[in-house]
């Protein structure tokens, strides 16, 4: 059976446009698309539905976010197979679970009842903290959204180099028949001990080449497992943070790794994961990589 890919569903209109994006990508993998209402949001939007005399508030509201959700995709592209599901949990709770059976989890980067000051929504980073499948949160402008750019972006570091995030990548790459940029950061140390370093005086090539090593080492059998997939290599000096956001201006997916450590609960999202969800120009996958 095809894992779908589940988007959850809110009404509000950072998740109505998850819902858009996840319409094309549902088709572009041949996967089913499950548009999930968590019946419990209320408790973190802080907002309250009118009553009704017919049925119980909570679940007027709730046929009416996954219905108008359904509408929606199904006028978007009435080839992809969708259903809804009303889950009587909070939302986190919730989009965990469905994520244990996905292609991957699907939100919005802004909840209904969100405050103005706030870049990414409490269930988003949560969601994308702790699943263990990939979590795409939305956002970014029209050009990221509608996949003009032709580009995928992903970036190669520690967290990235397990066969997960490549995988997906390349993945992607492939169904969206785009380039991949692959992309390693690197910096110099303020102090160098290296005896090679020490005999060429040339520390930020040595960092470079290193680099270049890296990316090609992380890269290689995923190249060789995908030969139609044009890949861009690109090694870059600076934070690995500011290096992505300034790139995924010109992406249509940024791709990150996050690592996941056996026995720990807590929010598990690095530096530069934790920055792309608030940050970057173009929808988010976070992809978990086991350790």
């Amino acid at each position: 059976m095809e894992l779908p890919l589940v988007v959850g569903v809110d009404g509000s209109e950072s998740s109505l446009g998850a819902v858009d994006w996840a319409v094309e990508e549902a088709a572009r993998h041949g996967v089913p698309l499950r548009l999930v209402y968590a019946s419990l949001w209320e408790r973190y939007e802080g907002e309250r539905p009118s009553h009704s005399v017919d049925r119980p508030a909570e679940r007027v509201l709730a046929d009416n976010i996954v219905g108008t959700a359904a509408e929606r995709a199904h006028r978007r592209d009435p080839g992809v197979k969708v259903s809804t599901e009303v889950v009587p949990d909070e939302a986190v709770t919730a989009l965990l679970t469905k994520g244990h059976n996905a292609f991957a989890v699907v939100t919005g980067s802004r909840g209904r009842g969100g405050l103005a000051g706030l870049l990414l929504g409490s269930v988003s980073l949560a969601v994308a903290s702790r699943a263990d499948c990939p979590v795409i949160v939305v956002r970014g402008d029209d050009a990221a959204l509608s996949g003009s750019h032709r580009r995928i972006l992903l970036g190669v570091d520690e967290a990235a180099r397990g066969t997960s995030a490549l995988d997906f990548a390349f993945r992607e790459a492939q169904a969206r028949r785009c380039t991949l940029d692959a992309v390693r950061a690197w910096r110099c140390p303020a102090h160098e001990t290296t005896d090679h370093l020490l005999l060429t005086g040339d520390a930020a090539e040595f960092h470079e080449m290193r680099a270049a090593t890296a990316l090609d080492e992380a890269l290689g059998k995923a190249v060789e497992d995908h030969p139609d997939v044009l890949v861009c290599r690109t090694t870059l000096e600076g934070q690995a943070r500011k290096v992505l956001l300034e790139r995924s201006a010109a992406a249509d997916l940024l791709i990150v790794g996050a690592q996941r450590r056996q026995g720990h609960f807590g929010l598990q999202l690095g530096r530069i994961a934790h920055a792309a969800l608030h940050h970057a120009a173009c929808p988010v996958a976070v992809v978990p990589q086991r350790v």
